[in-house]
């Protein structure tokens, strides 16, 4: 029987905040580094490096008989993501022991003993900012929302346009919002909508719809292009 893929390139920005949200991040891949690849290396051989390196392309049987198994400092074993979206990619872990974290922190002596310098960083503390999305694990769940910096810059041009535009033009204007529905993103766009709505109920204009605010997401297939050569086994 052929071996099958490990997909890792997702060809829209969609497909990859679902994916890394959805399928890792909500599954306790909580520990993660990012990277930009410049533009002199090719992605697929980054890809490729990446893959072995961090032995990511394993199935999920093998993912899970790993998990029962314990590293030489007692730990479980932890397992590894890999996921890129055209030059952005992000390396995800599980908790326990694996290589992960030997590469990504530094040990320095010092007066007061050993310190440890973490080169990677938690989900659960701080999110993966990407592309004006920001994915988080809080409260048990995986959360997607826009970033802090998106957020304010959306909620400043639906404020400017307030006071110019028509009830149907702002209606097609949040309508083409270009963040995902997620809960996260429809709590923001609601709070961008009841400031819009205060600056019109203010100078005495008509106030637009609820219904303006995308709420219905769609499930998307985030590898839907087969785009990536020469991983082995499924994610």
């Amino acid at each position: 029987m052929a071996k099958q893929v490990y997909r890792c390139v997702a060809p829209t920005l969609e497909g990859f905040i679902q994916q890394l949200a959805v399928a890792y991040v909500a599954r306790g891949y909580f520990f993660y580094v990012t990277g930009l690849i410049s533009g002199g290396k090719d992605p697929l051989a980054v890809d490729q490096t990446m893959l072995v390196k961090f032995d990511v392309a394993r199935s999920k049987w093998s993912r899970y008989r790993r998990k029962q198994q314990t590293g030489p400092d007692g730990k479980p074993l932890a397992n590894t993501q890999y996921i890129r979206h055209e030059r952005f990619f992000v390396l995800l872990c599980t908790a326990g022991h694996h290589r992960f974290f030997e590469e990504h922190q530094k040990v320095e002596r010092s007066k007061k003993g050993w310190i440890i310098h973490r080169q990677y960083a938690d989900a659960r503390r701080t999110p993966i900012v990407y592309a004006g999305y920001s994915v988080s694990h809080r409260n048990g769940h995986a959360t997607v929302r826009m970033s802090q910096k998106a957020y304010t810059e959306l909620k400043g041009h639906f404020e400017r346009l307030a006071l110019t535009m028509g009830v149907e033009a702002l209606d097609r204007e949040f309508a083409r919002a270009p963040f995902e529905p997620y809960g996260g993103v429809t709590r923001q766009m609601f709070c961008i909508f009841r400031s819009t709505n205060r600056l019109r109920k203010k100078a005495g204009l008509p106030l637009i719809s609820h219904e303006s605010v995308k709420t219905r997401r769609t499930s998307l297939r985030p590898f839907s292009v087969p785009d990536f050569r020469g991983c082995n086994s499924m994610n």
